[in-house]
């Protein structure tokens, strides 16, 4: 698809997106705490709906594309889209990626993080600690006249450098008033290659990194991405805007 299927946002827009981003990141602060073994992700789920309704927001994922809750749990091997649940209850060693997207004034802010339950191996905590690291170092490639190419370059280069994989399958993406468009954020990638990036763009970063194989695959409900070969998967995600003044993240309290 070429770069006119890219929307280029203005100032007016990109400050509701400031808004409906720094709600998801307050949304993320207040379950943080509640992750702890003994819940359940149903409750996690169920609690940042109530938070959502209650700060006058919407959740996204709830009935997206037919998506059954308000936010994606997904623990352990769980790459992503994992389904909240009563039966899953988390103990202590999990690792969960809890993923939320709130709309406000029609406009959205995507988010997510993993946390560490209880005391999580030393390779699930590297694992954590890299991940976090490579959305920093994806969002610090971000340049005005770069590519986005740039962007899963830096990702590829740090978790391959650390012993891990990087997720193909499932991509960051542009992010406005729509869930989700052009363009395109792969977390893998070779510098200098890719659209180029330009002020008014809006997208996510959001790697995917494994502690094996990067390969996945869909269980039968559709939704939840789990590792082919079982091991940890661990995710951070930050909606990203590039303004004449630079790069700024939309996603933070």
């Amino acid at each position: 698809m070429g770069n006119e299927t890219i929307t280029l946002l203005s100032k007016r827009e990109i400050d509701k997106m400031r808004r409906a981003g720094s709600l998801s990141a307050q949304l993320l602060d207040h379950l943080a705490p509640l992750v702890k073994p003994g819940v359940s992700t149903l409750w996690l789920n169920d609690e940042a709906e109530r938070w959502t309704q209650e700060h006058g927001a919407v959740s996204a994922p709830l009935n997206y594309k037919g998506f059954p809750k308000s936010i994606c749990t997904s623990v352990n091997e769980v790459i992503c889209h994992g389904i909240p649940n009563s039966k899953e209850i988390l103990k202590d060693g999990d690792i969960i990626n809890v993923d939320v997207t709130l709309i406000v004034d029609s406009y959205y802010g995507d988010t997510s993080r993993t946390f560490l339950v209880g005391e999580p191996s030393p390779t699930a905590k590297k694992l954590v600690k890299v991940t976090e690291e490579c959305l920093r170092l994806g969002i610090e490639a971000v340049s005005i006249g770069g590519r986005i190419g740039d962007i899963g370059a830096a990702i590829q280069e740090y978790a391959e450098a650390q012993g891990f994989s990087v997720v193909r399958d499932f991509v960051g993406h542009g992010i406005s008033n729509i869930f989700h468009t052009e363009p395109q954020i792969p977390h893998y990638g070779v510098r200098g290659r890719g659209k180029k990036i330009r002020p008014g763009m809006v997208f996510t970063i959001e790697p995917m990194i494994n502690e094996g194989s990067w390969q996945a695959e869909v269980l039968s409900d559709g939704w939840t991405a789990v590792t082919k070969d079982r091991k940890l998967s661990a995710q951070f995600e930050h909606t990203i805007a590039v303004t004449e003044d630079g790069i700024e993240i939309l996603t933070k309290v």
